[in-house]
């Protein structure tokens, strides 16, 4: 492990793959090897320790995350973890999930921009945008799902808008989604994968900054199955949910595996 990069992984014996298993783990910290670790990697001498505090967070951010405070001899220190569970590396993993609506002051996003969100996600339908023809039959007909436009389906123009919107505001929207604002942002990342027929859970803890850098890797541009990419991140219409309304929402998708390859 190289500590300018403030990132580490190893494999351990034993599950510990949800948010209050490692909760505990560093909660009995004096004990518990993988926790040493974690602290170590996030810069922590072992000896100035005095007590640590795992709570767990829910309703700020759609992923769970974990808040660590860690009581020192001459201070208290805070680090707020984002947790990451994946079975196999194809695996996909939301890491934000709203209303479009609830994104525009965020990003200060112009209405025209906002609409074609809206239609891509389905809460304009292509339905409605025929009753008020500004689409024809024939293009209707054209779609591939009735519900939604997929990004490729839209005029070049539209294309272009929305790839530009994303590539002014990549750093923004990066930062937004994997790492987040305010008293709760993540300070860090741990991903975790558990072998059943091994009983061997593998983890990789990085630096948020190294985080959105790694996931942030690549251009904006409109992904082989309709959707955005932005860089090995993935925009997308959120979908599912049995056909309820909150399937028009759009969420944002990584693979934390990729973390690994660091």
């Amino acid at each position: 492990m190289n500590d300018l990069i403030r990132i580490g992984s190893e494999t351990a014996k034993g599950g510990f793959v949800n948010e209050k298993a490692i909760a505990k783990k560093f909660d009995n910290w004096k004990e518990d090897k993988e926790a040493q670790k974690w602290l170590k990697i996030m810069g922590y001498n072992l000896n100035e320790i005095e007590k640590v505090e795992a709570v767990i967070l829910h309703g700020y951010k759609t992923d769970v995350q974990i808040k660590v405070t860690i009581t020192l001899k001459e201070a208290i220190s805070v680090q707020n973890l984002s947790i990451k569970k994946a079975n196999n590396d194809a695996d996909y993993n939301q890491i934000d999930k709203r209303w479009v609506k609830n994104y525009i002051e965020l990003w200060s996003i112009p209405e025209n921009i906002v609409n074609l969100l809206e239609i891509f996600c389905g809460k304009i339908s292509p339905k409605q945008l025929l009753r008020e023809e500004k689409i024809t039959k024939q293009k209707y007909e054209s779609l591939r799902d009735k519900r939604r436009f997929f990004v490729d389906e839209f005029e070049n123009r539209d294309k272009k808008l929305l790839i530009d919107f994303f590539k002014k505001n990549k750093l923004l929207v990066i930062t937004d989604i994997i790492k987040g604002r305010g008293q709760f942002a993540a300070d860090w990342i741990l991903v975790t994968r558990y072998d059943k027929k091994k009983d061997e859970t593998s983890w990789v803890l990085a630096d948020i900054n190294k985080a959105m850098s790694i996931f942030g890797e690549g251009e904006v541009k409109i992904s082989p199955r309709g959707s955005i990419s932005i860089g090995r991140i993935t925009l997308q219409r959120k979908g599912g949910d049995g056909g309820r309304e909150t399937g028009n929402m759009i969420q944002f998708k990584i693979k934390p595996c990729n973390l690994f390859k660091y």
